[in-house]
This record gives C-alpha cells, structure tokens and sequence, in this order.
C-alpha cells in the first residue's frame, strides 16, 4: 500500500460521484487534473476553499493506484500537493468521512486521518 491521499467533495459532488460519475469539482476541470491533499494538508484546505460549506465528505486513496497518473506538484506555500491526472472513480477509494463542521465554520478533518500525519 502506498501513501494515502485526500479529496474533499461537496454534497453535491459527492452524490455525483456515487451515482457513477468522477470524482470532481469545478476546479479539476478547469485546472485539468484532480486535486488532493496528504493527510499533513487536509485541514488547510478545509480551512481555505470550504469554509461555510456544509455537507461535505473526505475521500481516501492510495497513491499507488494512480501509476504514472499521479504528480507531486509545488502549490500552496510551495508544498508538494498530489494531483492526478487521469479518471478517479470511487471505486478507487479506500475510506470516507462525513464532515462536522468547526468552530470557525470550516470543516473538519476526521480525527483519524489527523492522527496519522
């Protein structure tokens, strides 16, 4: 197994993508490619793109099962964030989360992934 790696799906993609579609947002089409974060990133991006969105859901997938698909690229404050380039489906994914929203009103990462980083 390789390393894990997070999507954050709205309600809205989430019900998408259990009904068949790809694991997506608006901003994977647009930037060609699909964002995620480590388990290390996660509650930064919580914190910055969904803060106020209720309902959303984390996904986990292995790294190993995106092949040559998968590239660690410099983004926010020059991290290294997977992006893959290629088709995710859920039945790729390992596990998933409902998330609680914070007092700042930005979702919360799920205690177990937070645990691993």
């Amino acid at each position: 197994m390789g390393q894990m790696i997070y999507k954050v799906l709205t309600r809205e993609q989430w019900q998408i993508a259990q009904a068949g579609g790809p694991v997506q947002a608006p901003i994977d089409v647009a930037d060609g490619y699909v964002h995620f974060s480590t388990a290390q990133q996660l509650q930064a991006t919580l914190s910055k793109w969904f803060k106020g969105q209720e309902g959303c859901f984390v996904a986990s997938f292995d790294t190993n099962d995106f092949g040559a698909e998968l590239k660690w690229e410099k983004a926010r404050g020059d991290d290294l964030f997977p992006h893959v380039y290629g088709d995710v489906r859920l039945k790729q994914m390992k596990a998933s989360w409902p998330l609680a929203i914070g007092p700042d009103g930005a979702p919360l990462a799920p205690p177990d992934v937070v645990r691993k980083s």
